[in-house]
């Protein structure tokens, strides 16, 4: 990740991500407090956390609501400094991008969240 993050807060210790989920992932978000992401399936090897709403919107209301029946944008923030392990993806177009963490690190991620993770769209 470059030390310009496009979507870093004002104070430089947090980064804004979004995670687009289904029904499911979020129930079991809720379960943790809204603290931490559960561990992945064995068919999940990476856990992928995007840059920008948009492109959340897009995934959560296009193929969430298609496969899961609904579809959620949620928003949480990550420790700048630890961010900088993971270099930024480009999935598709410009601003396609996210972050590819191992499965093996996710408690590790998750240990890096400030604060709560929060459902910031629905859609059904």
């Amino acid at each position: 990740m470059s030390t310009k993050t496009p979507n870093a807060n004002a104070n430089a210790n947090t980064t804004t991500l979004w995670r687009p989920t289904g029904p499911v992932e979020l129930d079991l978000v809720a379960a943790l407090d809204w603290r931490a992401w559960p561990p992945r399936l064995p068919e999940q090897p990476i856990f992928y956390p995007v840059l920008n709403e948009d492109y959340a919107i897009r995934i959560a209301r296009d193929w969430n609501v298609k496969h899961d029946g609904a579809g959620f944008v949620t928003r949480f923030e990550v420790d700048t400094g630890f961010l900088a392990r993971y270099p930024v993806r480009r999935a598709g177009g410009e601003t396609i991008l996210e972050l590819w963490v191992p499965a093996e690190e996710l408690d590790e991620f998750n240990a890096h969240i400030v604060g709560r993770i929060e459902v910031v769209r629905e859609y059904r």
